[in-house]
């Protein structure tokens, strides 16, 4: 991991515990799971525009474990979009564009509303099928974009999401991209209680690529990405491990970082754990940097 990437990774991080301790409302843990796998996304892979962020072209991002939508948030800011900090600083607040669940506005960046589970998954499918039909009618000269998108247990158990994944599978909807966040902890608990199914195998069998990795490996993320991506014949579920609250010395791979504020001294903790000395919603240039020349 270059320090660049690492810095770009741990201002996700903040910002995520930041904006959930400031509101003392939200879910921290799965924006930290994820931060790791959603900067080599977006500086490697992801093809938009924050200066036109509704390029009809654009690939698409889905944030189906909706309640995860800190992370979402800090993304759209950090890569320049129309998503200033006074809104991250306004998380879960009246009248503020971070609610607590994304909700569709596509001039900030945000593809569509994501909070009952299931639902954003499906509608990536959705987009996948306009993206083949536009792309055989119009050629992919004009229409060649991808469905991106995170996922969670509670997304792959809903039935909604195992109707639109059945059908992606038989109609071979190549431009499908989804990483799983498999960190074994639900708000209740371990998956154990509620989740054991064998999710490859059982994706393998409706007809997707399927790849397991270190979700917070940069390298091997970037290799399941890859291999997705060339994966053109079938939609693609990336298996990401992934820790809950990644860098929490007193709450990773708990319950308790899943829906609640970590707490004023677990969050110093976990800026002297992960190496942050910035206050509070403040990032270093630098991060700025990474993300803005990632985007050109």
């Amino acid at each position: 991991m270059s320090d660049d990437l690492r810095t770009a990774v741990n201002a996700t991080k903040a910002l995520a515990m930041d904006a959930v301790q400031a509101a003392n409302s939200g879910h921290p843990g799965a924006p930290m799971g994820l931060a790791d796998a959603a900067t080599v996304l977006w500086t490697r892979f992801l093809s938009v525009d924050p200066d036109d962020p509704t390029w009809p072209d654009r690939d698409r991002f889905i944030l189906s474990n909706g309640h995860g939508s800190m992370l979402l948030y800090a993304l759209l800011h950090l890569s320049g979009f129309p998503m200033p900090m006074d809104q991250l600083r306004s998380f879960r607040q009246w009248g503020s564009h971070t609610a607590g669940h994304p909700e569709v506005d596509q001039a900030l960046g945000i593809e569509t509303t994501t909070g009952p589970l299931g639902q954003g998954f499906a509608t990536g499918v959705g987009m996948a099928m306009a993206e083949a039909h536009l792309r055989a009618r119009f050629g992919p000269d004009l229409v060649d974009h991808r469905v991106f998108g995170f996922v969670s247990d509670g997304d792959l158990m809903e039935g909604v999401a195992q109707e639109a994944a059945s059908l992606a599978g038989h109609l071979g909807l190549g431009r499908i991209v989804y990483l799983y966040d498999a960190n074994r902890i639900s708000i209740d608990g371990s998956t154990d209680l509620t989740y054991t199914e064998a999710v490859a195998a059982k994706y393998d069998a409706m007809g997707w690529h399927t790849v397991t990795i270190d979700g917070h490996d940069h390298a091997a993320i970037a290799e399941g990405y890859e291999a997705a991506i060339a994966a053109e014949d079938r939609p693609s579920l990336i298996i990401a491990h992934t820790h809950i609250g990644h860098g929490s010395p007193g709450k990773q791979d708990s319950a308790s970082a899943h829906g609640s504020p970590l707490g004023d001294d677990e969050v110093a903790a976990t800026r002297a754990a992960i190496g942050w000395d910035h206050p509070p919603f403040e990032v270093p240039a630098s991060v700025y940097e990474t993300f803005a020349s990632a985007m050109e």
